[in-house]
């Protein structure tokens, strides 16, 4: 079973894997999300909570919701919330946990903040996996595209009824 959980110091052991060369052009390590929350918080900027994803009560994988304002180059909806750094530890990879994941991701946001109502996120344009994921879960790309580090971006999005 997947759950979700806010990120707690005592997680970081077990999510100090890394991704294979192809994954690790697509997505942040956990390690990396961190640090950079940890600069963004220095500078009073305490939108981004990191999230620890559980399967059978071991830590299995990463992400980060962000309420900032970095939402808004791929949204006009300012109660979006932007989805950022999902991986799963290879040694969990192939279980569906990524899939349950991004299922679980909805309550998860709505629980935690009542007046969100979508989820925005972006995806690498040659990463077609994680694409045709996102969109078996109810994610849309409506054709814009933004500039990532490994190049363009697809924007997809989810709204949360």
């Amino acid at each position: 079973m997947v759950k979700l959980q806010f990120f707690e110091p005592k997680d970081l052991s077990e999510l100090n894997y890394n991704l294979d060369e192809i994954q690790a052009q697509y997505s942040s390590l956990p390690k990396q999300a961190l640090e950079k929350i940890e600069a963004r918080n220095q500078n009073d900027d305490f939108f981004a909570y990191p999230i620890t994803i559980f399967y059978n009560e071991k830590v299995a994988g990463f992400c980060v919701l962000d309420f900032g304002d970095d939402k808004l180059q791929m949204t006009d909806n300012s109660d979006a919330v932007l989805l950022r750094s999902l991986s799963i530890n290879p040694d969990f990879q192939g279980k569906g946990i990524g899939k349950s994941a991004m299922i679980a991701m909805d309550d998860f946001v709505k629980q935690h903040d009542k007046d969100c109502n979508e989820i925005v996120l972006s995806v690498n344009e040659r990463n077609d996996l994680a694409f045709q994921i996102y969109l078996k879960q109810g994610y849309v790309y409506n054709g814009k595209k933004i500039d990532g580090r490994s190049g363009p971006q697809f924007v997809m999005s989810k709204i949360l009824d």
